[in-house]
């Protein structure tokens, strides 16, 4: 028994030291090792003591695999075929480790295949060090240094984990998959001020600022599969602020974020037609959610600005302000079954909600149904253990306005203003 525990604890090691080069940022990698290197030497200890190495005290690993189908007809929203597609799949392992009462080793490792949503492959959600630097009985104070896990938006600490969202496909215009990689962690610093009161209930203040790597793979499903350059993210600030009355089911919420991009341009003479580009993104969201014993109640109300210098052409200019939002409610049928129903309405630009002055812009080579997208949403999920789980949704969209590539839209595969799509997805977790 002694021995099968060895093996495993190895096995679990070079399993992780393997999966470490996933990570690109030099400070997430250290934080990274670190955790490795200290949650292995947990592991042996525990296996020498012919203990269970999974989870202790002080260590803790947890991990998640997901498996779907995915039907979509008249878009490229997962392939450029519409052909059914098992590109759903969501692989995950996280851990952490309490080096002190003060310090802990945080990390996440996942693998993902959305098809055209984001780029097929591992990356490191997140791999930080978490400071409790201040704690009594009403606040507490936390940084996080590394590549930490942005927690800005309603649904942005569990959009990461399959069973913990609330659908398989969350709202696009708020949660865009194809600026998943982007905006779920950046390589940078954060901090979490928290204070709670039996008169005024519980306040949570978060600020954040570093940076994202942004793939090749990333470059052509966000600007377009013609870019042969190479983007960078400048700087990702973000804040945001929530609040719990005492004794209260309701949880509000604001934050706010700027980012700037710059794009570098291959040049013409590799086939690269675009220019050097700046590009600056604000995002601004007052959200709700109510957290019943049978229902639960949610909804984002946000604008954004968009604005970018060169890209098509030198000197070439735009800067749209968007809006939207989307209301969401899960009731709990039983203890195992909970159905969902959401809708979701958003403009690229709230001064053409029908997009046809972009349709006027671009001479016709972009049809107006991209400057929106509505999105009518039915779900249930099905709890068949404690963490065994199925879920499916079938999805009504109106709109082009959330397909991938954003910059330079695909209107030749895109050619239907109104289009469907559903998915089953098995989720296990551990």
């Amino acid at each position: 028994m002694l021995s099968k525990l060895k093996t495993n604890a190895a096995a679990e090691i070079s399993s992780r030291v393997n999966n470490l080069y996933c990570s690109r940022g030099l400070l997430s990698r250290t934080v990274l090792f670190a955790l490795l290197l200290a949650s292995s030497c947990g592991i042996v200890a525990q296996a020498e003591e012919g203990k269970s190495y999974s989870n202790s005290q002080d260590f803790q690993l947890h991990g998640f695999i997901s498996q779907g189908i995915i039907d979509v007809d008249g878009s490229d929203f997962v392939n450029d075929s519409g052909d059914l597609s098992t590109e759903l799949t969501e692989l995950g392992i996280n851990a952490s480790y309490q080096l002190t009462s003060k310090f802990r080793l945080a990390a996440q490792i996942v693998y993902l295949d959305g098809g055209n949503r984001y780029a097929e492959g591992a990356r490191v959600d997140y791999a930080l060090i978490d400071w409790s630097a201040f704690t009594n009985e009403q606040w507490q104070a936390n940084i996080y240094i590394g590549r930490f896990k942005n927690n800005h938006w309603l649904y942005s600490s569990s959009r990461d984990i399959p069973f913990a969202r609330p659908s398989i496909i969350l709202p696009q215009s708020v949660y865009f998959d194809g600026f998943r990689d982007i905006a779920v962690g950046s390589d940078g610093i954060a901090s979490k001020i928290s204070y709670s009161t039996d008169d005024y209930g519980n306040f949570d203040w978060q600020i954040s600022y570093g940076s994202s790597p942004i793939s090749d793979e990333q470059v052509k499903n966000v600007l377009s599969e013609y870019a042969r350059g190479s983007s960078e993210q400048d700087y990702d600030a973000q804040t945001s602020f929530y609040w719990q009355p005492a004794f209260s089911s309701w949880r509000f919420g604001l934050s706010l974020l700027d980012a700037d991009f710059t794009y570098d341009s291959a040049g013409q003479d590799n086939g690269d037609f675009f220019s050097d580009s700046d590009f600056s993104f604000q995002f601004y969201t007052l959200n709700a959610i109510y957290e019943g014993e049978k229902w639960e109640f949610s909804g984002e109300i946000y604008q954004q600005r968009f604005t970018i210098d060169g890209f098509y052409y030198p000197g070439f200019e735009l800067d749209n302000i968007g809006q939207g939002y989307y209301l969401q409610s899960r009731y709990k049928v039983t203890d195992k079954m909970t159905l969902l129903a959401r809708y979701e309405d958003f403009y690229i630009d709230k001064d053409d909600k029908d997009g046809k002055t972009l349709e006027q812009n671009t001479g016709g080579l972009v049809p107006y149904y991209f400057g929106f997208h509505k999105d009518v949403t039915l779900g249930i999920n099905y709890d068949f253990t404690s963490n065994f789980a199925v879920r499916a949704e079938y999805h009504w969209v109106n709109g082009a306005g959330r397909l991938t590539p954003v910059v330079a839209p695909n209107p030749a595969i895109n050619d239907s203003e109104d289009w469907e799509m559903w998915a089953i997805q098995l989720m296990y977790w551990f």
